[in-house]
């Protein structure tokens, strides 16, 4: 469109365009968009309100979330399908009752404290440990945030949990329930046990032509031919192209000394502070300090603990407010500062601790140097490239030929499944990670011109060359497998069988070990095993079967293949002492509390909610979730 416009013909047809699009909204009916009540206003409860923009981020933050999780986007569809749209309301509604609770309550949180819970955020720690700005920056800036919008966000989030926590302090789960618990996942069980194998299903005679030829007819579906697709790639990250990049020493120096303030580690300081609310209380409390008298003396007639003052060992850039990293890296170790005006109000800070910064030499860098400065170079290669592939995708170049006209290397899958599979069932070899291109392709068709998939700050481009459907296949074709189907049926009906003779007569008293005797194998014993143990000799069917059986009683369940079946008689069911102060029922009973906290703290913001009253724009959440859309269509 860009280049379309550049001259007053491709103005001319591009004027015309928009006319028709702006007609089409006045015949449709774009103003449904704004029916309903505060235009902007998606929910409200009491004073507090939700913004259609403020909760269409939310959605949209946890659709990229899930599809992170995944390794592929997830649709509006499906994600209404899975109930994330109705997920997010209500974390979005429930937030907003407690802030209501909060407003009204008149409860606040000092700027000091939100300080704190930034700075000591492990989120926002440099590679020292301490708290780094500049990742602080960038992280919050990756999510969409403002530093005054992230500060204010962390104070909602302090308030909810000041309040969550008045609601669930003090409460346990009862004893009772944590014993039973404890029981049920401890208790341990011991089988005898025999495992019945293909010799004991006897010879298995070769099937007559008809019986095979009747047994495909009966499970023709398992043996059909799935629908392969033959595809073209082509791979274009900044990993790749710096592969072959080659970075000479001169370079790498250059860079070297560029940087060579970001390479070094800078001075950290062990710094302490206390803010006063106001100038005459800062000034008071330092004439107060003495030999007799210490700055933790201060903050303890103040009543801060260490933690509220203790900002650790931090770099300069490392503090958020500018006049208190000034005066805080200005002071010999062990001075106090005068009153400072900053950021958070009048403070006082103390030296402890100075460690002096390092400076790395060009050799102990240079590995490492060079591979970034490769990939540098390569990004601006992709982005270059990426242009020019896409100009010769534009004039209707195939991934093949267009990465042959800019020297590049595409790959041809000649054939594969939609479970990535080549004909011979292998694993189809050397698909990017992450690029999902079989599914893509799969959702796309011959002919049809993809948009390129955005892989590790590159491109992945591919096209769909060739169809082959999925068909039925002749017996001849599949003979052989097929032959080995019918034998393994045979084998796990006859295994079947004789275990169900075995345990019935386990069941009405006979010894496993005279049945064992009798049909030729040996009784084996396990180890104790809890109900989610993964015995290495039994298969998770059994293990099943085990803990639904009582002492004594005997029971068969099918094996860890189609050719093994187990039979086996309970011989000893126990369960451990409990041990409440065992680090397993600790963690049990913080499990337990944890669940029940939240379910505690979920039933207050439901009775919010109702006392409070809460409106919802319906029409609002089918238009920033796409349901109005798909609705329409």
């Amino acid at each position: 469109m860009r280049n379309a416009s550049k001259n007053w013909l491709g103005k001319t047809v591009m004027t015309s365009v928009m006319v028709v699009l702006i007609g089409s909204f006045a015949v449709w009916g774009i103003q449904d968009i704004f029916k309903g009540y505060g235009k902007s206003t998606l929910a409200k409860i009491g004073s507090t309100e939700i913004s259609t923009e403020q909760f269409r981020q939310l959605y949209t933050d946890r659709l990229q979330q899930i599809g992170r999780q995944f390794g592929r986007p997830l649709t509006s569809d499906q994600a209404r399908a899975f109930g994330v749209d109705r997920q997010v309301l209500q974390q979005a509604v429930a937030e907003a009752a407690l802030d209501e609770d909060a407003r009204r309550r008149g409860l606040g949180v000092s700027d000091a404290e939100v300080m704190r819970q930034i700075v000591e955020d492990p989120n926002f720690k440099g590679s020292t440990g301490t708290f780094d700005a500049p990742r602080f920056q960038q992280l919050i800036r990756s999510l969409g945030y403002t530093e005054q919008r992230y500060i204010s966000e962390q104070r909602k989030v302090s308030l909810r949990r000041q309040i969550a926590g008045t609601i669930t302090t003090g409460f346990e789960p009862p004893k009772t329930q944590i014993e039973a618990l404890s029981r049920f996942q401890s208790e341990q069980r011991t089988v005898d046990y025999v495992k019945l194998e293909a010799a004991q299903a006897g010879a298995i005679e070769t099937p007559s032509p008809e019986a095979l030829a009747a047994y495909f007819e009966d499970h023709k579906t398992q043996f059909r031919a799935p629908e392969y697709r033959k595809v073209a790639y082509l791979v274009m990250t900044p990993e790749e192209m710096a592969k072959w990049a080659t970075v000479s020493d001169d370079d790498a120096r250059k860079v070297f000394e560029q940087r060579k303030d970001k390479l070094s580690t800078p001075e950290q300081r062990q710094i302490s502070q206390i803010v006063f609310p106001n100038a005459e209380e800062a000034v008071a409390g330092r004439a107060k300090l003495s030999n007799s008298f210490s700055f933790d003396d201060l903050a303890k007639e103040r009543k801060l603990s260490t933690a509220d003052i203790d900002l650790g060992m931090v770099a300069k850039a490392g503090i958020i407010d500018p006049s208190v990293a000034d005066a805080a890296f200005s002071l010999a170790s062990d001075a106090i500062s005068q009153p400072i005006a900053g950021r958070f109000g009048i403070t006082l800070i103390k030296v402890g601790k100075v460690q002096p910064g390092t400076e790395p030499s060009y050799d102990s860098v240079a590995v490492a140097l060079k591979r970034d400065l490769a990939l540098e170079r390569a990004r601006a290669v992709v982005a270059d490239m990426h242009n020019k592939m896409e100009d010769e995708r534009g004039g209707g170049a195939n991934v093949v030929d267009a990465a042959k006209k800019l020297g590049l290397t595409s790959v041809t899958i000649d054939a594969v499944d939609r479970s990535g599979r080549t004909p011979d069932g292998q694993p189809v070899a050397n698909v990017p990670t992450g690029s999902d291109i079989v599914t893509k392709a799969f959702a796309s068709d011959v002919g049809v011109d993809n948009e390129a998939i955005q892989l590790g700050g590159g491109y992945v481009w591919f096209d769909v060359l060739g169809v082959t459907p999925a068909r039925e296949r002749l017996l001849d074709e599949v003979k052989d497998q097929v032959a080995a189907r019918w034998r393994d049926d045979q084998i796990t009906s006859r295994l079947r069988t004789k275990a169900d003779e075995m345990a019935k007569k386990l069941a009405s008293g006979a010894k496993l070990a005279d049945e064992a005797t009798a049909a030729g194998l040996k009784v084996a014993t396990s180890a104790p095993f809890k109900r989610d143990a993964n015995p290495p000799e039994l298969s998770p069917g059994v293990v099943q079967s085990v803990f639904r059986s009582a002492k004594d009683d005997a029971g068969q369940a099918p094996g860890a293949t189609s050719s093994e079946w187990i039979v086996f008689r309970v011989t000893d069911i126990s369960a451990p002492p409990v041990d409440l102060a065992s680090a397993e029922l600790k963690t049990l009973k913080e499990t337990l509390q944890r669940g029940q906290t939240d379910e505690q703290v979920a039933q207050y913001v439901t009775r919010l909610e109702a006392v409070i009253g809460t409106k919802i724009n319906q029409e609002a959440v089918a238009i920033a979730t796409g349901a109005a859309a798909a609705d329409t269509n």
